[in-house]
């Protein structure tokens, strides 16, 4: 069975910097896009940023020039570096990772969330 487990949400001033880490575990045979939305209380899972297999990063643009995307192809692991925090990206982030698990086929699969706040 497939999952992803966050980590690294917290309570932080404005101005300052989170990183967030997803992990995958289970039996796949392969990870294609990975990445990170966020929600609010009320509100539609926006996209903040993705990354595809061949390293093609996608930002939402609230979020360009301070939060960087990246991915240990090795580890199957996906990190979200968020800096220069401001109050409005205070959020539920939520991990996801399109897999092709073994006796399966492709499938969008989702972490727990974790909350971030940010103080001003």
């Amino acid at each position: 069975q497939v999952q992803l487990v966050e980590s690294g949400g917290g309570l932080v001033q404005a101005g300052g910097s989170l990183r967030l880490s997803c992990a995958v575990s289970g039996t796949f045979f392969s990870i294609e896009d990975m990445g990170w939305y966020r929600q609010v209380p009320g509100k539609q899972r926006e996209l903040v940023a993705a990354i595809t297999r061949g390293s093609i990063t996608n930002y939402a643009h609230s979020v360009k020039g301070r939060f960087t995307i990246s991915r240990d192809y090795a580890k199957n692991l996906v990190y979200l570096q968020m800096n220069s925090l401001k109050p409005e990206d205070k959020a539920v982030y939520y991990c996801y990772a399109r897999i092709l698990p073994v006796g399966s086929s492709w499938s969008d699969y989702w972490g727990q969330g974790t909350q971030v706040t940010v103080s001003s």
